[in-house]
């Protein structure tokens, strides 16, 4: 289950504080074969060649996994595109036009969201690679409880020391800020 959790979390910072990036096995990356277009409206997978059609743009190799991850039974990949052409066409994701600020918004379809889609691409098919564990920790869990309490003592996880169980104190911090003042920041 730690080592699930751990995997889940470099997956899912997606190389934020020093990590490294998640890849696809074998070296596959998924690239723009096409250059996507500045409004894309229109989001297809050809799962024959693995290939996401972005409007006129083409992106490949995108595996079925990371075009049928779903969470809550809608397509991850579907709703981020979405809402970034909803954005990108200056209506809302229902079709309704923003008014006021929210009005405010990138017009045309920035690089950076073809990056994140890139990047989101292979989250997805990465996660989805993990369904067998979760579910085989999802099944033992169910089960029952797998450490009870009498092995928690015996290993000193219990009792819970009383140093952890008070909350944080910013005025134990030992920098100090400008004349002998603390820093909260």
């Amino acid at each position: 289950g730690v080592a699930l959790g751990r995997e889940l979390t470099r997956l899912q910072s997606r190389g934020a504080r020093g990590g490294e990036r998640p890849r696809l096995p074998g070296g596959r990356r998924p690239y723009v074969r096409a250059a996507l277009p500045a409004r894309p409206t229109v989001l297809v997978h050809e799962t024959g060649d693995e290939t996401l059609v972005v409007g006129d743009g083409r992106i490949s190799p995108v595996p079925a996994a990371a075009w049928e991850f779903t969470v809550g039974g809608v397509r991850v990949l579907e709703l981020w595109f979405g809402r970034r052409a909803a954005a990108a066409t200056g209506g809302g994701p229902d079709g309704t036009v923003p008014a006021g600020l929210d009005a405010v918004g990138a017009r045309d379809w920035p690089r950076e969201w073809t990056s994140e889609l890139l990047e989101l691409i292979t989250v997805l098919a990465l996660l989805d690679g993990t369904a067998g564990p979760r579910e085989e920790l999802r099944t033992a869990l169910e089960a029952g409880p797998l450490i009870g309490p009498a092995e928690l003592r015996a290993a000193g996880v219990l009792p819970v020391p009383p140093s952890a169980r008070r909350p944080a104190s910013v005025l134990g911090h030992q920098e100090e800020g400008p004349e002998g003042q603390f820093a909260l920041l």
